[in-house]
């Protein structure tokens, strides 16, 4: 009977992409001369060699057979190349857009504080809680709480001096005395 960690291990092994980028990804390519593998440039350059080879020996046949395998894996090689690009494109466009948008709001925050600064009107109008008008119940009654601001500053009387402490017996020592 099979262990089932065998049978775990070897579930996930199938030659079904997994949709990340083809460009590191490696290839088992079967070709006319047995199988190449490896990333998409490495497979482009390989066949690229045998149509070289094949040409050179004055197979014309072999030649474009592995001409058309270079060129089918220089075609994937350039579709995943143009999806990266893209990709690229739109995280740069949206970086530029946050980019644009702290800085408005960076400048409007800039603005706020000067136009808060230079206004005359701001300095001149009167505090808010001295405008509101003062009510005939007690203090007390009003639900608040008291701050410390509003405590009466009662004066610190000065600390005592601390008392000497005894001096320690001539014989002994500290080992002794604990």
């Amino acid at each position: 009977m099979r262990s089932t960690k065998s049978r775990s291990r070897n579930k996930n092994r199938n030659n079904r992409p997994t949709g990340g980028s083809i460009i590191n990804r490696v290839f088992d390519s079967s070709g006319p001369d047995g199988k190449v593998r490896g990333t998409p440039q490495q497979i482009i350059e390989k066949y690229t060699q045998l149509h070289r080879d094949a040409i050179l020996s004055g197979d014309r046949v072999d030649g474009e057979n592995f001409a058309q395998h270079a060129e089918h894996y220089t075609r994937m090689l350039a579709e995943a190349q143009r999806e990266v690009d893209a990709k690229r494109e739109e995280q740069e466009e949206q970086n530029r857009q946050r980019q644009v948008e702290r800085d408005r709001e960076r400048q409007d925050r800039m603005k706020a504080q000067e136009d808060a600064a230079n206004d005359p009107a701001n300095a001149a109008q009167p505090d808010v809680t001295d405008a509101t008008p003062q009510q005939s119940a007690p203090r007390d009654d009003a639900g608040l709480v008291e701050t410390p601001e509003e405590k009466p500053q009662r004066p610190r009387r000065p600390r005592a001096p601390r008392k000497p402490r005894p001096a320690p017996d001539e014989g002994s020592t500290p080992e002794a005395a604990e």
